[in-house]
């Protein structure tokens, strides 16, 4: 028995299942998830990448255009089509913006032919 305790078996003080692993079983074990794809987020702040790559992948972003949502592109060809594909009825500015927008095409299609 460890120690000079005279309380509990012996096995409970001694460190049977608290030893460290050998180097080599270290080595040899499979890695978790190790270096998965977009595994850095961009705005992290504490991702520990080097001030030098966050500028390099700025640099690239810059050439990339931004990504706009399905409903964007909905809302910029008929600003009532979003609410009307959740099935909603579309608000008075949709209705409104969707009106001058029909004035608007109507406008230039006359001005064209003049």
């Amino acid at each position: 028995m460890s120690g000079t305790s005279s309380v509990g078996q012996g096995s409970v003080y001694e460190a049977g299942d608290q030893r460290n692993s050998k180097n080599s079983e270290i080595n040899d074990a499979e890695r978790y998830k190790e270096g998965q794809p977009n595994s850095h987020l961009a705005n992290d702040s504490k991702d520990e990448r080097t001030i030098a790559n966050k500028l390099a992948r700025e640099e690239k972003r810059q050439n990339e255009p931004e990504p706009i949502s399905k409903e964007a592109a909905e809302s910029q060809k008929d600003p009532t089509l979003p609410a009307r594909n959740h099935g909603n009825e579309p608000s008075k500015g949709a209705k409104i913006d969707a009106e001058l927008k029909a004035e608007e095409e109507e406008y230039l299609k006359k001005k064209g032919k003049a």
